[in-house]
């Protein structure tokens, strides 16, 4: 009995196949071809549809030596001789299935590595699908070669690429292997996460190297051995072409490859790596000939049967035919297996140089080679520290916290407590952050050592920009910027944040004059994503949206670019929030999906709550509470130690809250953020908007006087601000709470003044809300054909935005107000009011519920129902659900 199959990372592709075989049955017969490299798991993934089928499959794997043998497969596939005519095989395979399928269902064939199958049996099982289409009949092709004429045949070809990192983590589990987390993505890399090769990775490689990050890893020895058999098929041209490719990597070009070669006929090079199956086509698109290696896991193969000695060799001469500073020195490196203190120096130096430009991924790698290289133990831990915070700051944390048991171990210095502190405040961990930045003070001689304190002096800015502390933020940069060298990456991005600290404190004037100072000394590229970012985030607060979209998609831009991880989130994060409030959902939650990806990559995890805050609010305004839910987990999942990662998570939690008419669960949400703003940006206007939700929810809950007080409190910083959307926003709480409390004239004014307010800017949803809250009051006041546009126009931009949540309320607040209302009533009269109570009461809403949708009082909606059973002759709730439906 053949075993299970165990098909990992699949579950995709799976589905899709299995509902392909179940969509015979209506469909009819079909070819599929399962099409990837060897070892990428096509054979498993049709063992397995094959498993989870009720019946048996019909199954052949085909032999290059069988292929000039006629009906070779069709004899694995029947168990039988067929006829040797194409039509008459193709009649017999016809009877055959569907005599099966009458007891069993759809029937699924698998013919493996098809490339390899025998004319006869090909011709005669498309034509059983071609001329008996009404046959349940799935017919799966597996095939590795990519220009087979075999995946013509099909209707569909699904293409398998490697698995992901949760899929190689699951290869690992169910060999027993523990593997550290940082190693995982490592050998997903190293593998290009071909099932086959970390499978035969994981038998091969000691347990202990697992473990240990940042490990070299070999290929698999099935992988060397071919790769030895196929390069010894090679001439002297073929090999020497193809063990330059090796020795230069991915950074290597072709023309390079060849100088490195000394190859006499560089055709003739091509042609014998390509027949060797070692070489394909390269990816310049101006050379007509040019090559590259088969893959990642052959350049490890044939750099192992180079030996160190040639390969040490090969590198040196390399180093001399490459023309970028940065890799004639990796190759240098990679030529020298004992410490060298001169060579250390070297790549200490360009280490710095490359991360003053911000190319943090080159700089830790330079920074971790001068390490290894060096003699002196204080210059090999120095070293070793600025490894880590490169690596941070390049966003691959996985890799820095690997690093963190060794800094651990080490003697403590103010550089080493720096750098874990920027660890700890990436991953959102603001007590750690703190004890080690005042550790790394306390220690540091900023006479002797300016440099190291002025990089600690810039992550005592992180961290106050993360606790949403302005003044901290100015006053800690500007101690970095009287340590810091003028252009250094402490110094700038310090200047960058010093802005949000001024206006976050009160100055706004003096954040804009920093910024246009900044502008004009800023370099291009990945420093002057600092700024765009800081400048963008800025320009949002204060309502220049047009500007803030110009700065905040130069910064995402620059992330594509090798910006910073920790940046180009925020920048995501602020863009997706713009999105928003402009009405751009959609490419909202794009940007929001893109800083998903790259937290998830780089582990930081500071912006996690921003972005899911807009994702949140989008799907729960358009009706979508599964996905509202699931945002609002991922923004609640993540450390909540500090003001910036809570005070998001904690307005996504009481929008949701509103969306769904819980008053109280949105009072509950937001006390701890009023709580939190006292001196901090949650209180400057323009920055978090909480405020007007927070004093909405209280109007609507009965508590007009903690309303009142708050109202008063935001609306004279706003005032003070000049702060237009904070001034229409909380203008239309107060227009409500004047509503209620039966000043209708002044609850006017309010809601004019929050239009007049929002005329000119693009905040669409803004204008939406301050339209709705005013048809409501009008509404209620009895002013029903007054309300009746307003809450026409709230809904029409609802409705643009797909706002579905808010689209039903608004057409419900106008079927209660009963002008240009058309409802379908029973022989029963009852009024606008009575109708709209009746509805959300059917729907299942408790009096309480139903009062806040309607922004009436409990005791009202208790009134209306009293007379409503009255009216239709019922005695219940459940009585009245069974009447309306």
């Amino acid at each position: 009995m053949r075993p299970t199959a165990v098909c990992v990372g699949r579950d995709r592709e799976l589905g899709m196949l299995a509902a392909q075989l179940a969509a015979t049955t209506a469909d009819g017969a079909q070819i599929v071809a399962v099409r990837g490299d060897e070892g990428i798991g096509k054979t498993t993934l049709a063992t397995a549809l094959a498993d989870n089928q009720a019946g048996s499959a019909w199954t052949a794997r085909t032999a290059s030596w069988e292929s000039a043998s006629p009906g070779a497969v069709l004899h694995q596939l029947f168990q039988q001789d067929l006829p040797d005519n194409p039509l008459d095989a193709a009649a017999h395979i016809a009877r055959s299935v569907s005599t099966a399928a009458d007891s069993s269902g759809p029937q699924l064939l698998i013919i493996d590595d098809a490339e390899q199958s025998d004319a006869l049996s090909l011709q005669a099982l498309t034509t059983a699908v071609r001329h008996h289409r009404d046959i349940p009949m799935l017919v799966v092709l597996t095939v590795t070669d990519p220009v087979s004429p075999v995946s013509d045949l099909a209707s569909q070809v699904m293409t398998l690429t490697g698995l992901d990192t949760t899929a190689v983590e699951e290869l690992a589990r169910g060999r027993g292997v523990v593997i550290h987390p940082a190693m995982t993505p490592v050998l997903t890399e190293h593998t290009g996460g071909n099932p086959r090769y970390v499978s035969a990775l994981l038998d091969e490689v000691p347990a202990r190297i697992w473990t240990r990050p940042g490990a070299a890893l070999p290929a698999p020895s099935q992988v060397v051995s071919h790769t030895r058999d196929r390069l010894d098929r090679c001439g002297r041209q073929g090999r020497s072409l193809i063990e330059a490719l090796a020795v230069l990597g991915d950074s290597g070009s072709f023309t390079e490859a060849v100088t490195l070669a000394d190859s006499t006929s560089t055709l003739d090079a091509i042609d014998e790596g390509k027949a060797a199956g070692l070489l394909v086509d390269g990816p310049d698109p101006w050379h007509s000939y040019n090559a590259a290696l088969l893959d990642r896991i052959t350049r490890v193969a044939i750099l192992e049967i180079m030996g160190a000695a040639a390969a040490g060799r090969a590198h040196l001469r390399a180093a001399e035919v490459v023309d970028d500073p940065v890799r004639s020195l990796i190759h240098r490196v990679s030529a020298t297996a004992t410490p060298d203190p001169d060579l250390a120096d070297e790549a200490d130096a360009l280490a710095r140089e490359r991360g003053t430009a911000g190319a943090w991924a080159e700089a830790a790698g330079l920074f971790r080679e001068a390490s290894r290289l060096s003699t002196e133990k204080a210059l090999r831990d120095d070293r070793l520290i600025r490894t880590a915070d490169s690596l941070v700051a390049a966003g691959d944390t996985a890799a820095a916290l690997s690093l963190v048991p060794d800094l651990e171990a080490l003697p403590e210095t103010a550089l080493r407590d720096a750098v874990l502190a920027y660890l700890a405040i990436v991953r959102g961990r603001a007590t750690e952050a703190e004890i080690r930045m005042q550790r790394a003070w306390d220690v540091v001689d900023s006479a002797d050592d300016p440099e190291t304190a002025a990089l600690i002096a810039q992550r005592h800015v992180l961290h106050s920009l993360s606790r949403c502390r302005g003044s901290e933020i100015v006053e800690w940069a500007d101690r970095a910027l009287a340590l810091a060298q003028h252009d250094s990456p402490a110094a700038i991005e310090a200047e960058a944040i010093r802005g949000l600290g001024l206006a976050s404190s009160g100055q706004p004037e003096l954040a804009d004059d920093a910024y246009r100072d900044l502008e004009n000394r800023v370099h291009p590229g990945v420093q002057a994503q600092r700024f765009s970012l800081g400048r963008g985030w800025l320009q949002l607060a204060h309502d220049d949206v047009d500007g803030a979209r110009t700065n905040l998609e130069t910064a995402v831009a620059t992330a594509h670019l090798g910006g910073a991880a920790r940046i180009s989130l925020w920048a995501y994060g602020w863009l997706a929030r713009l999105q928003f409030l402009t009405g751009d959902w959609d490419q909202a939650l794009r940007s929001v999906s893109d800083g998903r990806l790259l937290a998830d990559s780089s582990e930081v995890v500071l912006a996690t709550p921003l972005l899911e805050w807009t994702a949140a609010q989008i799907h729960v305004l358009r009706g979508s509470w599964d996905e509202a839910h699931q945002a609002l987990r991922a923004a609640e999942t993540v450390t909540q130690d500090y003001e910036i990662m809570r005070a998001p998570a904690l307005i996504a939690r009481a929008q949701i809250a509103e969306a769904g008419a819980d008053y109280g669960g949105v009072i509950r949400a937001l006390d701890p953020v009023r709580a939190m703003a006292p001196g901090t940006a949650l209180d400057q206007p323009g920055f978090w908007p909480w405020a007007d939700v927070l004093a909405n929810a209280l109007v609507v809950d009965g508590q007009l006087a903690a309303a009142e007080s708050l109202l008063d409190t935001q609306e004279a910083l706003a005032r003070q601000a000049d702060h237009r959307s904070t001034q229409a926003r909380l203008g239309y709480a107060r227009g409500r709470l004047l509503g209620t409390t039966g000043d209708l004239p002044g609850a006017r004014r309010a809601f004019e003044t929050s239009l007049e307010l929002l005329d000119g800017l693009p905040l669409r949803y803004d204008r939406a809300r301050v339209n709705f809250a005013y048809g409501q009051t009008l509404r209620r006041a009895g002013k029903r054909r007054s309300a009746d546009p307003l809450l026409s126009a709230a809904r029409d931009i609802f409705a643009s935005l797909g706002a579905t949540t808010y689209v039903q309320r608004s057409e419900r607040e106008m079927r209660a107000g009963g002008v240009n209302a058309t409802l379908a009533r029973s022989d029963v009269e009852l009024t606008p009011q009575e109708e709209a109570v009746t509805r959300l009461v059917a729907q299942g809403l408790s009096n309480k519920e139903v009062a806040a949708e309607l922004y009436v009082s409990p005791k009202t909606v208790q009134y209306h129902l009293t007379r409503i059973y009255s009216k239709l002759g019922v005695r219940s709730r459940v009585d009245l659900a069974n009447r309306y439906h």
